[in-house]
């Protein structure tokens, strides 16, 4: 007898596929569709950046704290100073309430009274009324750049 002949070669049929195997296939994709889902709303939920007004931040001081949070107002008109470390200011909500902003770094370029500013950063204290902001963001909208183009400039000096 040969090598050839001892050897069967014959197609072997594959066993039968049971339901029980099935089933835990489709278990398997509905969990990691379910982690994908988890994961991607997660993700969109801490990219979402909320402020809280100077009326709202006011109302829950005690509870806020130090922790930090963004900070939305319009900047009181003739309030704007200028530090060594960047620029205090007092910043007004409804209600005719104030918080007194101490910002440390250089203000945008668009900075300036009586315009809605949003500033990161925390209450001194669970009772003060001064805020400590590391970063002012100036709020306008899409239109601003068309009805004030000579205003935005970029850091090149060229007109936008």
């Amino acid at each position: 007898m040969s090598d050839t002949e001892s050897l069967d070669l014959t197609p072997v049929a594959a066993p039968p596929t049971t339901r029980r195997s099935r089933r835990r296939n489709v278990a398997v994709f509905v969990a990691l569709f379910a982690a994908v889902v988890a994961l991607l709303a997660q993700g969109v939920l801490h990219s979402l950046n909320y402020f809280d007004t100077v009326d709202q931040a006011l109302a829950t001081r005690a509870s806020l704290g130090t922790t930090t949070f963004r900070l939305e107002g319009i900047v009181a008109a003739h309030t704007i100073t200028r530090t060594s470390r960047g620029a205090s200011f007092w910043m007004d909500g409804g209600n005719a309430k104030r918080v007194f902003v101490d910002a440390v770094g250089q203000p945008p370029q668009l900075f300036q009274s009586n315009i809605p500013v949003v500033v990161l950063g925390h209450f001194t204290s669970r009772t003060s009324d001064t805020f400590d902001a590391t970063q002012i963001l100036v709020k306008h909208t899409a239109s601003y750049i068309a009805a004030h183009p000579s205003r935005v400039r970029a850091p090149n000096g060229t007109v936008r």
